[in-house]
Order: structure tokens, then C-alpha cells, then sequence
């Protein structure tokens, strides 16, 4: 059994960030979006790992994430050079993948649920593929199954007008090397894409064994600057472990669950967790609120934040009016002049500088 994690794409919903790295490397609770669905995969017991990555942003995932050996797996990487549909990924994939069953997740998707209940029934009923699926209020917005009332899957269809069910796909499916032959036959949809839930379709329509399980826990498609900020709470409420590396001075408090990285300085500053900061950081007469994560190398001096997220080597100095619902890029400067404005909201790209007069 092999995994085939997508890493492509162009990250449209998430600019001015995504103009200059990967969606997927976008850090929740200060770790990429990518390394979850790695760590959740390995801990099935699939060590070998295609990631399909762009031209453009490819040689970022591979120097970030590496050969694999941090998550004891065996990382290949796999160039699909334009975003042509899910099931073109899959297409560049086939020497990878020859004729091992796989399972493929989308690298910008974060789901609760254990993967090995799924992968025990999709090998046990030795099915073509099982797909999974969770309740939206959205379902246009995604791939969309209808469901028969005894569970039998009936039909997918992509990004519908009118949905027949709020039963959207999750970006994680599980195949045999049928799925090839399938998407050999595959003409591109009205979007000029080679769809994946074409593909499937021609299984269920072949009457190949296609089976369907809806996830119990919450999924997160962090495409979106609020999606992302709903991600990141849900990660620190869920699994933040309080820890301080670094120092705190006496005149600091740091209340409930906070984790310090090791080398920050923390400087007559209020943290109210769940916080996470990471490693070599900079506070000074600050206040940290629930829900915000700072990554490593960030300075944040005469700054109240809460709920958001600060990227890695971000500097923010002189802001008091309370930054919220926030995302501030690598490296970004926001500073403010003397004369204050009343509210702040940030989506701020990687390399900016802000100056507030």
C-alpha cells in the first residue's frame, strides 16, 4: 500500500500568502498543513509517499519537508507541471504508484478521524475504492455524493449548481490500480480538468466495488484565511501541549495552556492560552489572547493580538489596538505611527511592510 499526497495547486484563496510559498506549508498551531496529513497517514503503516508538487512552489515543500526521515517514511516527490485536475496528479503518479492500491489525501485538508478504520475496510472488502464524506453547509463548493437510503453510493458529481446532497468529498480517497484505467478514458470536465470524481463515477458505472463511509469527527479545508484561523483553534484546543523552553521574566503572566519554544524571550507580557510560540521569538510588553500561534524568529513589542496566526520571522511593534481574526505572513513588518487607528484586521503576504499612520 502506497499514499499519494497533493501538494500542487496554485493557492488562489489564500493570497497575497500563497504568492510566494506553497498552501500546504502554511502553518497551523506552527506546524505546515502538509505535515499532518503525512503524520496521519505513517501512522496507518504506509511508509512510501509520493508528494505531488507544482514547478513553482515544489522545491519549497521538498527543502521544508524533506526525505521523509522526520516522519519515518519515505518521501518521493513528483512534478505535475500544471494544476490539471486531481486525477492528472494521479496520472503523473502512475510510475510511482505501478500497481500497489493507494491512498491519496490532499495536502491542505485536516480531518479528526483515525485513517485506519477506513483503510481496514477498504482492504477487508477488498473494494476499488472508498471514498469519504462529511455533511457541509456548502456542498457546491465541493464534490458532492448521493447516497442511496440502504448506503449504496449512486452518483458523484463536481462542484454542482445544484447539489443533490450536502454529502461533500473529503480529499481523502482509497483505490486499487483499477482507478488508472478509468482515468486513461477521462476527457476534461467544462473546467478543463481531468476530475477524480469522473473517475469514480466510471467505477460506479463499470459496477466495480465503490463504497462510501461518512467521517464522525470535524474536517477542515483550509483554503481560506478564516478556515485557516478555524483550523488553527481547533488544533490548539485539541492538542497543544503546555511547555515553556524559553525564558519568562517575572513580570509576565502565562495562563493556561501555552507552549514556549526554546531560545523566545518573554518580557512583562500577558499570554492566555491556548497559545503556541514558537522557537528564537521576541516579546516585549504584549498581549497574546487564545487562539493565536507565532511562529519561530518573530518579534512582537508594544502589540495586543488574538486569535491569529503570526507567521515565522514577522516583526509587529507599537500595535495597542488589539489585532484579531489575523494572519501576518513570513517575515512581514507592521509597525504603527504615533497617531492610532481604532481597529485592525491583517492578511498580510510574506515580505510586507505596513507602516500605520
Amino acid at each position: 500500500m502506497k499514499a499519494l499526497i497533493l501538494s500542487g495547486g496554485k493557492g488562489t484563496r489564500l493570497r497575497p500568502l500563497t504568492y510566494t510559498g506553497a498552501k500546504q506549508l502554511v502553518p497551523v498551531a506552527n506546524k505546515p498543513i502538509l505535515w499532518y496529513g503525512i503524520e496521519r497517514i505513517v501512522a496507518t503503516g504506509i511508509q512510501d509517499i509520493g508528494i505531488v508538487i507544482s514547478p513553482e512552489t515544489g522545491d519549497e515543500v521538498k527543502a521544508k519537508t524533506g526525505n521523509g526521515d522526520r516522519f519515518k517514511a519515505n518521501i518521493t516527490y513528483i512534478v505535475q507541471d500544471r494544476p490539471a485536475g486531481l486525477a492528472h496528479a494521479v496520472k503523473v503518479a502512475q510510475p510511482f504508484l505501478g500497481d500497489s492500491p493507494f491512498l491519496m489525501y490532499l495536502g491542505d485538508n485536516l480531518i479528526q478521524d483515525d485513517l485506519n478504520q477506513f483503510l481496514e475496510q477498504f482492504t477487508q472488502q477488498q473494494l476499488d475504492s472508498l471514498i469519504l464524506l462529511r455533511q457541509v453547509s456548502n456542498p457546491g463548493a465541493f464534490g458532492v455524493a448521493k447516497v442511496a437510503d440502504d448506503g449504496r453510493l449512486l452518483y458523484l458529481v463536481e462542484k454542482p449548481q445544484v447539489p443533490p446532497s450536502n454529502l461533500a468529498l473529503v480529499g481523502v480517497y482509497f483505490f486499487s490500480p483499477t482507478i488508472h484505467d478509468a482515468i486513461a478514458e477521462l476527457q476534461p470536465s467544462a473546467r478543463g480538468e481531468l476530475e477524480i470524481t469522473d473517475a469514480i463515477q466510471s467505477l460506479i458505472e463499470q459496477q466495480k466495488k465503490v463504497s462510501a463511509c461518512q467521517l464522525e469527527g470535524w474536517w477542515l479545508d483550509t483554503g481560506k484565511k478564516d478556515d485557516l484561523l478555524e483550523a488553527n483553534r481547533i488544533i490548539l484546543d485539541s492538542y497543544l501541549t503546555p511547555e515553556v523552553l524559553g525564558e519568562v521574566d517575572a513580570h509576565s503572566q502565562v495562563i493556561g495552556r501555552v507552549e514556549i519554544g526554546a531560545g523566545s524571550q518573554v518580557i512583562n507580557c500577558t499570554i492566555r492560552g491556548p497559545v503556541a510560540i514558537g522557537q528564537n521569538c521576541y516579546l516585549e510588553n504584549c498581549f497574546v489572547g487564545p487562539y493565536s500561534s507565532i511562529g519561530d524568529r518573530v518579534t512582537l513589542i508594544d502589540t495586543d493580538i488574538d486569535h491569529s496566526v503570526i507567521l515565522q520571522g514577522a516583526k509587529v511593534v507599537g500595535i495597542h489596538q488589539r489585532i484579531v481574526d489575523s494572519v501576518i505572513g513570513q517575515r512581514a513588518e507592521v509597525t504603527v505611527a504615533p497617531r492610532r487607528p481604532k481597529a485592525l484586521r491583517f492578511l498580510v503576504g510574506d515580505d510586507c511592510q505596513i507602516e500605520l499612520m
